[in-house]
């Protein structure tokens, strides 16, 4: 839609439309996408993306594993609160007005169409074109002998000795299922006794891809080299081809393979825990032991062996899942481990940031002159560790103190907290040890980070530590100076390469004197409900966002000229959606960058017709969270660690933080997100049905990737073309 279609619009809508409590709009639709549905599309982008050539083909691959791990952990996690909250009896409807029940069944016709798309990518176009280069993945019985016996002897020698087969009869009780686990159900008639049930567990410490062609086969996958022709079976194969070597003296009559998803969303009673990561570590255990959400079984697998496996895992038909084999995709993520650098993306050098290269000059020299803004993984995270490095030796430092959530199992930001201990600095850590699926690594750097003697805290009663800001405290000629680096993402060196991210690095006193603020609101006793720069949640994240989104659809009154452009992973919030919604109404354009789910609609009549969603899904996981705010022409935007979610500004501990020199504004408004609008490569636009469509480049305009000129740039690439530096006020 034009501009000026777009703000013709927008009149209409303030005529037409003057609330937008209700439910349903004048079109018949809810206001709302559901967030599980819409979640599901967010995942089915993913696996748009194994399926494009573009993407070397290794890369493709990651994307299938990927979608997989996602619709993984989906079920660990959503579907298993929507079925706890069915048994409890809980009628509240979601807000798009879909009741729990009515979600299930949505969510899985929605899930079995998106399976059998992925099952046909996988075997209709990944799998041959792996073969053409050389990378084979075959059915056991279409080996030669010679090659079925070099099998054998692998399984003798490194399979048998792990696999534990479990007998189900009056005097063995029903072995448990793990989570995630891959199983065979195995039938084996005893002369005596006839037909019984087994259960052998695929062992997951051994490689569910099994190289054929040396008698090494174990260590073939590690140390292949480019070009050099492999082929693999599935384990499961292998041991479904020899159970007769578990069960002798006993004919093996059939056995088929199933898979199980239990619920992971650990639940941790804060306030009755005498110690939290004693009371997190007896928590972990229950994802293992969790209630089944999930069963899935081969496709030839006969009614009486579900029957008995719904029986025993306590569940109905409608939790349980027929797909071709093989099963579990995820583990294609082995495949990556391969020596063939043809067919991944090329590698590149992340730059260092002008102000930061080696000149001579002190770093706390430079960090008092400007901000330094870093743009990951276009910019090293190397400056970030740095930073906290100098300061750990740096004798003038008096203290450091940081957040940390997701920092993964090698940590060089914490080996340097540790340093900087040693070095008789005050050292604070806020370690969130409730950061879901890295309770126990983080449970690892916290007391290791004691035995350093770093004063540890573990975060607040009811919240989540989210935000992500470290504070150096610095003795100076002229006082104390502070020094404080804020960002949208964690501090892993790994994830800080794969996630478009920023950081800032600032020792503006304000910034500083809030990061005190804020460590004290954490670590001690503090009603600190208000903050000079930073917007803090769950104290004033909401409050302040809406105020803005309230003085922009003022400032549209006076100029004409109203403005919000949010870059975020996850647009849910009820509250935040109707202040768009209004603002739309008002007139004021609004664009959102939404990676993920979005239960906005735009382009409803009379309600969100100026609002555009866009979500780029590309060789980068998107990460940023960046809120710009036109505010009549004196233009604000805000980076940090929160999307608009009610979690992130009700039950966590967040920070948006300004920036505040001019020239970053502008290359942020300007070179980052006029650069994300313009992509016709990686982003789809959200309709108002909930459906996506690829943005596609005008008739007379090349493709522009976002991801790529990003890259380029970062390569000493070509300044953007003069097609698309457009105002974006334009």
């Amino acid at each position: 839609m034009s501009t000026e279609a777009r703000a013709r619009g927008g009149e209409n809508e303030a005529q037409e439309v003057t609330a937008t409590d209700a439910s349903v709009s004048a079109t018949g639709l809810s206001l709302y996408i559901n967030r599980e549905l819409s979640w599901i599309e967010f995942n089915r982008r993913v696996l748009e993306e194994a399926a494009d050539a573009r993407y070397p083909l290794l890369e493709r691959i990651k994307f299938l594993s990927i979608f997989n791990s996602n619709l993984d952990e989906f079920f660990m996690i959503r579907v298993s609160g929507l079925k706890e909250q069915l048994l409890a009896g809980l009628a509240e409807p979601a807000p798009d007005g879909l009741t729990v029940s009515e979600q299930l069944r949505e969510i899985r016709k929605a899930v079995e169409s998106i399976n059998k798309v992925q099952r046909q990518l996988f075997s209709e176009q990944l799998s041959p074109e792996l073969a053409d280069q050389g990378i084979r993945i075959v059915d056991l019985s279409r080996l030669q002998a010679a090659e079925r016996a070099m099998l054998t002897d692998y399984f003798e020698r490194e399979v048998f000795p792990v696999l534990t087969p479990l007998a189900f009869d009056p005097v063995h009780p029903f072995p448990h299922i793990s989570n995630l686990s891959l199983n065979l159900a195995v039938m084996v008639t005893d002369p005596e006794e006839g037909e019984r049930f087994a259960r052998v567990k695929i062992p997951d410490v051994l490689p569910r891809l099994v190289p054929v062609q040396t008698p090494g086969a174990s260590q073939v996958l590690m140390a292949g080299t480019s070009r050099q022709p492999l082929t693999f079976v599935w384990l499961e194969q292998l041991v479904a081809a020899n159970l007769g070597a578990l069960f002798p003296g006993l004919e093996v009559v059939e056995s088929y393979a199933f898979r199980v998803i239990r619920d992971a969303d650990i639940e941790i009673q804060e306030d009755e825990a005498a110690d939290l990561s004693r009371s997190i570590e007896a928590s972990l255990l229950e994802r293992r032991f969790g209630s089944v959400v999930q069963l899935t079984v081969e496709t030839a697998m006969p009614q009486r062996l579900r029957t008995l496996l719904m029986s025993n895992l306590q569940i109905g038909p409608d939790d349980v899942y027929a797909e071709d084999s093989p099963l579990g995709l995820a583990d294609l993520r082995e495949l990556l481990k391969l020596d063939r650098p043809d067919l991944k993306d090329p590698p590149f050098a992340p730059r260092i940031p002008p102000a930061l290269r080696a000149t001579g000059e002190e770093l706390f020299a430079v960090l008092r002159r400007q901000d330094v803004l870093l743009h990951h993984p276009f910019d090293s995270f190397t400056p970030v560790v740095e930073l906290i490095q100098t300061a750990a030796r740096d004798p003038q430092v008096l203290a450091i103190k940081q957040t940390l959530y997701r920092v993964g199992s090698h940590a060089p930001v914490v080996d340097a907290l540790m340093d900087a201990a040693s070095h008789g600095k005050q050292v604070a850590v806020l370690v969130e040890l409730k950061a879901r699926w890295d309770e126990e690594n983080n449970i690892e750097w916290a007391r290791a980070l004691e035995r350093a003697g770093v004063h540890v805290a573990y975060g607040m009663i009811g919240l989540k530590t989210h935000a992500k800001i470290a504070l150096i405290v610095r003795k100076e000629r002229d006082g104390i100076r502070r020094y404080v680096h804020m960002g949208t993402g964690n501090y892993n060196a790994t994830t800080a390469r794969m996630y478009t991210d920023f950081g800032l690095i600032t020792s503006r006193p304000e910034v500083g004197a809030d990061a005190s603020d804020l460590f004290n609101y954490l670590t001690g006793y503090s009603g600190q409900a208000t903050f000079r720069r930073l917007l803090v949640g769950p104290v004033s994240l909401r409050p302040s966002f809406l105020e803005r989104i309230e003085r922009e659809i003022a400032c549209h009154a006076k100029t004409g000229d109203g403005r919000l452009i949010f870059k975020m992973n996850s647009l849910v919030d009820p509250e935040m959606i109707q202040a768009l919604y209004r603002a739309s109404q008002a007139g004021v354009r609004v664009d959102l960058l939404v990676r993920g789910v979005c239960c906005l609609r735009p382009g409803i009549p009379g309600v969100s017709v100026n609002i555009r969603v866009t979500s780029i899904v590309g060789r980068f996981l998107e990460h940023s969270r960046i809120y710009f705010f036109n505010n009549c022409g004196d233009e604000e935007i805000y980076l940090g660690s929160a999307d608009l979610m009610p979690r992130n500004l009700d039950r966590r501990v967040e920070t948006l933080f300004p920036i505040e020199d001019p020239s970053l504004r502008a290359f942020l408004r300007g070179d980052v997100l006029e650069v994300y609008m313009r992509d016709t490569v990686n982003a789809r636009e959200l309709h108002a049905d909930g459906s996506y469509t690829r943005v596609t480049p005008k008739p007379d305009e090349p493709p522009f990737d976002s991801q790529a000129y990003f890259l380029a740039q970062a390569s000493g690439g070509s300044e953007l073309p003069p097609s698309f530096r457009t105002p974006i006020m334009g």
